[in-house]
């Protein structure tokens, strides 16, 4: 499996996330799996918008505490990356991974 299409989120900005929570579901070649947040935080920014298909690995979403700094991971500050030229999703402060219902 190379990409996966993201199906909807299950949590919205704002959200307190806890380890193992499930915060979207994304459609596989194969099947509709669940993605568990291994991280606890807020979830501060979703960067994938529902129907998008989504390279594994990649950035989708970032789970934070309030105060930390995620400009560099969003790119609104000094370091952030480049614009893609397809919405891709970067790397999150806490991974999250999917999980087979």
């Amino acid at each position: 499996m190379e990409t996966g299409k993201l199906l909807r989120w299950l949590k919205q900005e704002g959200d307190r996330i806890s380890g193992g929570d499930i915060i979207a579901e994304i459609e596989t070649d194969k099947a509709d799996i669940e993605l568990e947040a291994f991280g606890a935080g807020v979830l501060r920014k979703l960067l994938a918008e529902p129907g998008a298909s989504v390279p594994v690995g990649s950035l989708i979403a970032v789970i934070a505490e309030p105060d930390d700094d995620i400009g560099a991971l969003v790119g609104d500050g000094p370091g952030a990356p480049a614009p893609a030229s397809a919405p891709a999703p970067a790397s999150v402060p806490a991974p999250v991974a999917p999980r087979a219902p």
